[in-house]
């Protein structure tokens, strides 16, 4: 979505506002695809003294599946964002500056940019999730199962070593 913020370049203390929804749907991460749901971008530019300040939030709920226990849940996501706008730059090397084209700003790409970013690599369902047995496949969440442990290989032979001493 491009935002023309021409108007208020020169004129402190005033304000865009803008709402719009963001489609993901075609981002594969991992496999999957877990922003089927839009993501509401909010947001407002606004000239503080002459500068301009980009601020928005993105948000959705993406369809997510935990890396330890493969069950499927609904993650909640909300991404917070700032960015300084200007007509020209001497440096590039700042993140943090947008420069305008022809007095707009693509708010659609900052803001897909943005949420991509902050997707997890490694999604769970919650942080003490004890995941799936490996060797039954037993959701660990529900229950114990009943496989004996094995011995790590590598430590077989320390294993040995406490057998005998009994």
């Amino acid at each position: 979505m491009l935002l023309n913020v021409q108007r208020i370049i020169n004129a402190p203390g005033e304000r865009i506002a803008f709402q719009f929804d963001l489609d993901l749907s075609d981002v594969d991460f991992g496999g999957l695809y877990p922003a089927q749901n839009p993501v509401v971008v909010t947001g407002e530019v606004r000239n503080i003294a002459g500068m301009l300040l980009l601020s928005f939030t993105a948000s959705s709920t993406l369809q997510s599946v935990c890396d330890r226990c493969l069950k499927s849940f609904d993650d909640p996501r909300s991404v917070r964002c700032e960015y300084a706008l200007a007509e020209s730059v001497e440096s590039e090397d700042n993140d943090d500056i947008v420069v305008l084209e022809d007095g707009c700003v693509d708010v659609g790409d900052l803001a897909r940019t943005a949420f991509i970013l902050e997707m997890d690599t490694k999604t769970l369902c919650s942080e003490d999730c004890k995941g799936i047995c490996p060797g039954c496949g037993v959701d660990l969440n529900q229950g114990s199962c009943t496989c004996q442990k094995q011995v790590d290989p590598r430590l077989a032979v320390l294993a040995q070593l406490l057998e005998r001493d009994d």
